[in-house]
Protein backbone atom coordinates (compact mmCIF):
# COMPACT_ATOMS: atom_id res chain seq x y z
CA UNK A 1 0.00 0.00 0.00
CA UNK A 2 2.72 2.44 0.77
CA UNK A 3 4.21 1.48 -2.33
CA UNK A 4 1.52 2.10 -3.92
CA UNK A 5 1.11 5.75 -2.98
CA UNK A 6 4.75 6.36 -3.14
CA UNK A 7 4.73 5.54 -7.28
CA UNK A 8 1.21 8.06 -7.14
CA UNK A 9 3.22 10.43 -5.67
CA UNK A 10 6.34 10.16 -7.36
CA UNK A 11 4.24 10.63 -10.88
CA UNK A 12 1.87 13.24 -10.07
CA UNK A 13 5.23 15.16 -8.85
CA UNK A 14 6.64 14.61 -11.99
CA UNK A 15 3.80 15.50 -14.12
CA UNK A 16 3.40 18.53 -12.34
CA UNK A 17 7.19 19.15 -11.99
CA UNK A 18 7.50 18.36 -15.53
CA UNK A 19 4.72 20.76 -16.80
CA UNK A 20 6.72 23.64 -15.34
CA UNK A 21 6.43 26.77 -17.39
CA UNK A 22 10.16 29.00 -17.74
CA UNK A 23 8.16 32.13 -16.82
CA UNK A 24 6.76 30.90 -13.68
CA UNK A 25 9.97 29.94 -12.03
CA UNK A 26 10.52 33.39 -10.77
CA UNK A 27 7.36 33.57 -9.60
CA UNK A 28 7.51 30.27 -7.74
CA UNK A 29 11.01 31.40 -5.98
CA UNK A 30 9.36 34.48 -4.76
CA UNK A 31 6.51 32.50 -3.69
CA UNK A 32 8.97 30.51 -1.46
CA UNK A 33 10.95 33.78 -0.18
CA UNK A 34 10.27 34.62 3.17
CA UNK A 35 11.16 38.02 2.07
CA UNK A 36 7.77 37.86 -0.36
CA UNK A 37 5.20 37.00 2.70
CA UNK A 38 6.71 38.18 5.88
CA UNK A 39 5.16 41.50 4.89
CA UNK A 40 2.20 39.69 3.95
CA UNK A 41 1.95 38.29 7.76
CA UNK A 42 3.27 41.71 9.23
CA UNK A 43 -0.17 43.41 7.38
CA UNK A 44 -2.51 40.28 8.92
CA UNK A 45 -0.55 41.11 12.35
CA UNK A 46 -2.11 45.09 12.01
CA UNK A 47 -5.04 43.42 10.97
CA UNK A 48 -5.49 40.96 14.27
CA UNK A 49 -4.28 44.06 16.49
CA UNK A 50 -7.14 46.41 15.02
CA UNK A 51 -9.59 43.91 15.49
CA UNK A 52 -8.81 42.75 19.16
CA UNK A 53 -7.20 45.85 20.69
CA UNK A 54 -3.83 46.03 22.05
CA UNK A 55 -4.51 43.63 25.53
CA UNK A 56 -5.50 40.53 23.42
CA UNK A 57 -2.86 41.20 20.82
CA UNK A 58 -0.26 40.70 23.34
CA UNK A 59 -1.36 37.48 24.19
CA UNK A 60 -1.90 37.11 20.35
CA UNK A 61 2.01 37.42 19.73
CA UNK A 62 3.20 34.84 22.10
CA UNK A 63 0.49 32.03 21.09
CA UNK A 64 1.70 32.70 17.16
CA UNK A 65 4.92 32.44 17.79
CA UNK A 66 4.77 29.08 19.92
CA UNK A 67 2.43 28.00 17.07
CA UNK A 68 4.59 28.55 14.50
CA UNK A 69 7.59 27.04 16.66
CA UNK A 70 5.24 23.80 17.30
CA UNK A 71 4.68 23.98 13.47
CA UNK A 72 8.33 24.37 12.10
CA UNK A 73 9.85 21.85 14.71
CA UNK A 74 7.42 19.53 14.27
CA UNK A 75 7.45 19.04 10.85
CA UNK A 76 11.37 17.88 11.28
CA UNK A 77 10.94 16.12 14.66
CA UNK A 78 7.93 14.33 13.70
CA UNK A 79 8.29 14.04 9.82
CA UNK A 80 11.60 14.68 8.76
CA UNK A 81 13.79 13.29 10.76
CA UNK A 82 11.34 10.29 11.61
CA UNK A 83 10.52 9.21 8.42
CA UNK A 84 13.30 10.26 6.09
CA UNK A 85 12.38 10.54 2.69
CA UNK A 86 14.45 11.73 0.36
CA UNK A 87 13.34 15.05 -1.33
CA UNK A 88 12.83 14.35 -5.02
CA UNK A 89 15.92 16.31 -5.66
CA UNK A 90 17.84 14.49 -3.84
CA UNK A 91 16.25 11.17 -5.09
CA UNK A 92 19.01 9.29 -7.20
CA UNK A 93 16.10 7.53 -9.02
CA UNK A 94 14.88 10.60 -10.72
CA UNK A 95 18.23 12.19 -11.80
CA UNK A 96 17.91 14.00 -14.63
CA UNK A 97 14.21 14.21 -14.11
CA UNK A 98 13.68 16.73 -11.31
CA UNK A 99 13.18 20.66 -12.93
CA UNK A 100 15.06 22.36 -9.83
CA UNK A 101 15.22 26.11 -9.94
CA UNK A 102 18.22 27.87 -9.24
CA UNK A 103 20.21 24.34 -8.36
CA UNK A 104 18.68 24.84 -4.78
CA UNK A 105 17.23 21.47 -3.58
CA UNK A 106 17.24 21.80 0.36
CA UNK A 107 17.99 19.60 3.10
CA UNK A 108 18.14 15.50 2.50
CA UNK A 109 14.89 14.79 3.44
CA UNK A 110 11.67 16.16 2.19
CA UNK A 111 8.46 14.58 4.00
CA UNK A 112 6.53 17.17 5.33
CA UNK A 113 7.29 19.95 3.96
CA UNK A 114 7.82 23.27 6.08
CA UNK A 115 6.73 25.57 4.45
CA UNK A 116 3.37 24.17 3.95
CA UNK A 117 3.06 23.32 7.55
CA UNK A 118 3.63 26.93 8.55
CA UNK A 119 1.97 28.36 6.00
CA UNK A 120 -1.54 26.42 6.96
CA UNK A 121 -0.65 26.82 10.39
CA UNK A 122 -1.10 30.77 9.92
CA UNK A 123 -3.71 30.92 7.33
CA UNK A 124 -5.97 28.78 9.58
CA UNK A 125 -5.19 30.73 12.80
CA UNK A 126 -5.64 33.75 11.19
CA UNK A 127 -8.70 33.14 9.44
CA UNK A 128 -10.41 31.61 13.06
CA UNK A 129 -9.43 34.59 14.30
CA UNK A 130 -10.75 36.99 12.06
CA UNK A 131 -14.65 35.05 12.02
CA UNK A 132 -15.11 35.38 8.50
CA UNK A 133 -14.64 39.28 8.43
CA UNK A 134 -14.44 40.57 6.02
CA UNK A 135 -15.91 37.30 4.13
CA UNK A 136 -13.27 36.41 1.44
CA UNK A 137 -10.32 36.38 4.02
CA UNK A 138 -10.42 32.54 5.04
CA UNK A 139 -10.53 32.16 1.12
CA UNK A 140 -7.46 34.05 0.20
CA UNK A 141 -5.41 32.78 3.28
CA UNK A 142 -5.83 29.38 2.32
CA UNK A 143 -5.23 30.04 -1.00
CA UNK A 144 -2.35 31.63 -0.60
CA UNK A 145 -1.41 28.70 1.75
CA UNK A 146 -2.13 26.41 -1.19
CA UNK A 147 0.00 28.52 -3.66
CA UNK A 148 3.24 28.53 -1.52
CA UNK A 149 3.07 24.62 -0.81
CA UNK A 150 2.06 24.16 -4.41
CA UNK A 151 5.80 26.44 -5.41
CA UNK A 152 7.41 24.22 -3.68
CA UNK A 153 6.61 20.94 -6.00
CA UNK A 154 7.07 23.61 -8.81
CA UNK A 155 10.60 23.93 -7.83
CA UNK A 156 11.59 20.37 -7.53
CA UNK A 157 11.98 20.28 -3.47
CA UNK A 158 8.75 18.28 -2.07
CA UNK A 159 6.77 15.73 -3.47
CA UNK A 160 2.61 16.63 -3.64
CA UNK A 161 2.02 14.48 -0.75
CA UNK A 162 4.62 16.28 1.48
CA UNK A 163 2.69 19.26 1.09
CA UNK A 164 -0.39 17.87 1.13
CA UNK A 165 0.27 16.34 4.99
CA UNK A 166 2.13 19.22 5.96
CA UNK A 167 -0.84 21.43 5.08
CA UNK A 168 -2.71 18.99 7.10
CA UNK A 169 -0.52 19.07 10.02
CA UNK A 170 -0.26 22.96 9.76
CA UNK A 171 -4.10 23.17 9.63
CA UNK A 172 -4.38 21.26 12.75
CA UNK A 173 -1.84 22.87 14.53
CA UNK A 174 -3.24 26.18 13.59
CA UNK A 175 -6.68 25.40 14.64
CA UNK A 176 -5.30 24.15 18.11
CA UNK A 177 -3.44 27.20 18.90
CA UNK A 178 -6.86 29.16 17.51
CA UNK A 179 -8.47 27.23 20.58
CA UNK A 180 -5.78 28.07 23.26
CA UNK A 181 -6.07 31.27 21.95
CA UNK A 182 -9.84 31.84 22.14
CA UNK A 183 -9.54 30.34 25.48
CA UNK A 184 -7.39 32.63 26.96
CA UNK A 185 -9.56 35.62 25.73
CA UNK A 186 -12.40 34.74 27.90
CA UNK A 187 -10.12 33.64 30.60
CA UNK A 188 -8.83 37.50 30.13
CA UNK A 189 -12.78 38.23 29.79
CA UNK A 190 -13.72 36.48 32.73
CA UNK A 191 -11.04 37.81 35.41
CA UNK A 192 -11.75 41.43 33.89
CA UNK A 193 -15.93 40.76 35.34
CA UNK A 194 -15.04 39.33 38.20
CA UNK A 195 -12.57 42.01 39.25
CA UNK A 196 -14.70 44.87 38.11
Amino acid sequence: MLQRLDELDRAAFLAINGAHAPWADGVMVLASAMATWFPVYALLLVVLQRRYGWAAFAWCLPVIALMILCSDSGSVVLFKNTVQRLRPCHEPALQGLVHLVDGHCGGRFGFVSSHASNHFAIAVFVARALQGRPAWAGGALLGWAAFVAYSRIHLGVHYPGDVLVGGLYGAAVGALFFTIFRGVLRWRATAQRSTA
